[in-house]
């Protein structure tokens, strides 16, 4: 519960992610090949050992021609309480059965296949991540032993609407076209935590690397990555949309460094940086304005306009209270972001932050230039 709401505390739902509506419904399809027999709700086993139940919502013939071409299961997906993109989507696999042992995957509308180097799997392979891949082999394997089945399995992934959904999400950026990824690296979807999000970070800079980039801009929003777009004429495999999670951003380039990393935001959130916040999202950090009025006081603001920004509303109203002042509060912020950065990343990558106002200008900048600093 918000210090500032008078709402009772509520516990937040769970969900199942893509890749375990894939998983149910290649098991549901396969029993129905094997044994002739439709299962309403089918038990599946997570990654880590958790076995939880999916409904499924219907099943159909691939082929109204041949019957025996295979089986088409379906469920729908469930987000719990995070504000999922496919929460809701209908996910489907389209089985058939193989001679040949093992499983071989492929992707049905709505699923994107891979077109640039970079992500854990090759160019040309659809769009379903590796932990999503063992899940559905791995309940497999178990539904060919209870029916002492032999063979193998082919396996389409799809999703209804897919392409379309596809465009909310940073898939096109990292080369995936055509839909949706399958993933999943436990099976299940704890509200908020945004892993998805983070995951395309990591993603997005993984195949900046390997497409020979080694400059990436991270912003927060579309004003700040067009500014930030425009100034350098960046391609857009360069261009990372980090959202609220510059310390996604920082981790990853500390473990897998490049050459230059720009940080773009607007001046609010830059404040949030330079106040050390590594989650920039107004559910877990906020602007603090006494921090703001603290930069001012030392730049040799005035008691008047001090008492303004600790009274502001915006963090805008106090960069333009400033600006009026001729008190340069956006590169002190800058400055200050800057610093929290190389805290953590070594200072042989080199590191600049800009802050935009609403418009998408520059407002302030450090970093710019410099080859690294040392804090």
């Amino acid at each position: 519960m918000w210090a500032e709401s008078g709402e009772k505390v509520t516990t937040l739902r769970t969900g199942l992610t893509t890749g375990s509506c894939a998983t149910a419904c290649s098991v549901a399809a396969a029993t129905y090949l094997l044994v002739n027999k439709t299962l309403d709700v089918v038990s599946i086993t997570l990654p880590k050992g958790k076995t939880v139940e999916l409904t499924i919502e219907g099943y159909g013939s691939i082929s109204d021609q041949d019957k025996s071409k295979g089986i088409r299961a379906q469920t729908i997906k469930d987000a719990g309480d995070d504000p999922d993109v496919t929460h809701g989507a209908t996910v489907y696999v389209e089985l058939s059965l193989s001679e040949d042992p093992g499983v071989r995957f492929k992707a049905a509308a709505g699923v994107g296949t891979v077109t640039r180097e970079g992500l854990s799997l090759s160019v040309g392979e659809p769009a379903i991540n590796p932990i999503p891949r063992q899940m559905i082999l791995q309940n497999l394997q178990y539904v060919a032993q209870q029916n002492d089945y032999e063979g193998g399995f082919v396996v389409s992934v799809g999703v209804e609407n897919g392409e379309q959904i596809a465009k909310k999400t940073m898939n096109g950026r990292l080369g995936i076209l055509g839909g949706l990824s399958i993933l999943g690296t436990t099976g299940i979807v704890r509200p908020f935590s945004c892993a998805a999000w983070i995951a395309s970070i990591h993603q997005g800079i993984d195949v900046a690397r390997a497409n020979g980039i080694q400059h990436v801009a991270a912003s927060t929003g579309n004003s700040s990555e067009s500014a930030i777009k425009e100034h350098y004429q960046l391609p857009e495999v360069a261009l990372i949309e980090m959202g609220d999670f510059v310390g996604a951003v920082i981790k990853h380039l500390k473990k897998n460094p490049l050459a230059k990393l720009s940080i773009c935001g607007g001046i609010g959130k830059i404040s949030k940086l330079a106040n050390g916040h590594m989650d920039l999202n107004s559910r877990v950090s906020a602007i603090s304005f006494d921090h703001m009025a603290d930069k001012a006081e030392n730049l040799g603001a005035n008691q008047v306009l001090l008492e303004k920004i600790r009274g502001a509303n915006t963090s805008v109203e106090v960069l333009n209270l400033c600006v009026e002042q001729n008190i340069d509060i956006a590169n002190a912020l800058c400055e200050e972001a800057l610093e929290r950065v190389y805290r953590i990343l070594p200072s042989v990558i080199q590191v600049e932050v800009w802050a935009v106002d609403r418009q998408g200008r520059f407002v302030g900048s450090a970093g710019v230039g410099s080859a690294g600093v040392s804090v």
